[in-house]
């Protein structure tokens, strides 16, 4: 069984750097294309285009998001 270490220290929010995020356009883009697509679908018909949203949907609340990292590799 594992031991649980407690260290009772708040950590200084001033002693952080403050380093400005950008992120990519590309990724950025690419999530919105798919926010898009399933708009477009939804809007069609949304009973027909049923299994093609929930694939959409599934797919930039997983792969999207493990696979297209906005970070350089």
């Amino acid at each position: 069984m594992s031991k649980l270490l407690y260290i009772p220290v708040v950590p200084n929010p001033r002693g952080r750097k403050k380093v400005e995020r950008t992120g990519d356009t590309r990724y950025i883009e690419g999530q919105r294309l798919l926010v898009e697509a399933m708009k477009y679908l939804a809007q069609s018909d949304p009973h027909h285009n049923k299994h093609a949203i929930e694939l959409l949907s599934e797919h930039f609340r997983t792969q999207f998001r493990m696979s297209d990292s906005p970070l350089p590799q």
